[in-house]
C-alpha cells in the first residue's frame, strides 16, 4: 500500500477569529478528499515574524507536499507567495483551486493572467 503524500495546513489566527475550528475542519475535509494526509496545521497571528519563510521550514522539515489554506487572505493580504510554491503545492478551500510546483518557480498562468 502506498502511503498517502504530507500535508500541513497554515492558517492566520487574526483572520480566522472565531472560525477558526471551522476552517481547520474544512482543511481537514479538502485534504482527505485531494488524498492527502494533513500532518498539522500551523497556525500564526499577525505579529508572527517571517510567516512565510517559517512555513517553508516546516514543510521542509516534516517532508510536505503540499500546503492547504482557507484562502490567499492568510497570507498578508497576498496573492499566492512564489516563494512558497517553489518548494510545496498550495492548495485554497476556497476557492477550491491548486497551485502548483513549476520547474521555473513561476506560478501557472490561470485564464491568461499571470499569478
Amino acid at each position: 500500500m502506498r502511503a498517502k503524500p504530507k500535508a500541513l495546513g497554515y492558517l492566520r489566527k487574526d483572520i480566522c477569529g472565531v472560525q477558526q475550528e471551522w476552517d481547520e475542519t474544512r482543511m481537514r475535509s479538502v485534504a482527505g478528499r485531494l488524498g492527502y494526509q494533513l500532518l498539522k496545521t500551523v497556525a500564526f497571528s499577525e505579529h508572527t515574524h517571517q510567516p512565510i519563510q517559517r512555513l517553508i521550514n516546516v514543510a521542509r522539515q516534516l517532508g510536505i507536499e503540499a500546503v492547504i489554506v482557507p484562502g490567499a487572505h492568510h497570507f498578508d493580504g497576498r496573492e499566492i507567495p512564489p516563494e512558497l510554491v517553489q518548494v510545496v503545492d498550495v492548495i485554497t478551500v476556497e476557492p477550491e483551486s491548486t497551485y502548483a510546483r513549476t520547474s521555473t518557480g513561476q506560478l501557472p498562468e490561470l485564464n491568461g493572467v499571470q499569478r
